[in-house]
């Protein structure tokens, strides 16, 4: 595994996505490369600039009433709110404020909302708000979630994504594969690191990751 390399937002500067070389195992995927969001995340500047950044991209499209937070966006997603507040962008419901939450994962990896979150999800519109889409699986399976718990999703915001859409519903993104012209995302059976007999680094998720002791 190597250093990591920095990449600074095209629209905002202030954005750093740090993308690490290597060899990693995710959920869904073998990846080329670990995108550290800790600090876009976690660190109360960061995350209030990737807010704003997002913000803009929305801002004049789309309703949000509640925004659904994945991969400990919470941070991110409590910014997103107060800024989309703040520049005009008022919900639907009732109290006129934009709710954040977050769903549960159970059993094999299933999402859900317990009883006194499905008000803030049902019949509103969410705006769905990942660190990264890259196989899809899980923007699919978060849709699907909020589907059957009858939200409308008015859209979708990413740090990182590979596609442009899924599921027929456009994803707005910082940063894309042309920021990373070699990123690799692949099933582990096809996984062509694995092929050349490149050992894996470690396993990683939108938490972090953890080394392997070699």
């Amino acid at each position: 595994m190597q250093e990591p390399i920095k990449i600074p937002c095209k629209s905002h500067a202030d954005v750093v996505l740090k993308a690490i070389p290597g060899h990693f195992v995710t959920p869904n995927s073998h990846v080329n490369y670990f995108l550290d969001m800790t600090n876009l995340k976690h660190r109360l500047s960061e995350a209030s600039a990737t807010a704003k950044a997002l913000s803009e991209q929305i801002v004049a499209t789309t309703v949000v009433d509640t925004i659904v937070c994945m991969d400990g966006c919470e941070i991110i997603g409590a910014f997103l709110a107060e800024d989309l507040t703040r520049a005009g962008i008022y919900s639907m419901n009732a109290h006129n404020t934009i709710y954040i939450v977050t769903p549960e994962f159970v059993n094999t990896n299933q999402l859900m909302f317990r009883e006194n979150y499905i008000p803030m999800i049902k019949g509103k519109n969410v705006l769905l708000l990942l660190d990264s889409a890259t196989t899809g699986k899980t923007v699919a399976k978060a849709v699907q979630t909020l589907g059957y718990y009858g939200a409308t999703i008015s859209g979708i915001s990413a740090v990182f994504s590979i596609a442009n859409s899924i599921m027929g519903i456009p994803i707005k993104s910082l940063f894309s594969i042309s920021d990373i012209p070699d990123y690799m995302t692949c099933a582990p059976e096809t996984c062509g690191l694995c092929k050349d007999g490149i050992r894996i680094d470690a396993f990683a998720n939108g938490y972090g990751y953890s080394m392997i002791n070699r």
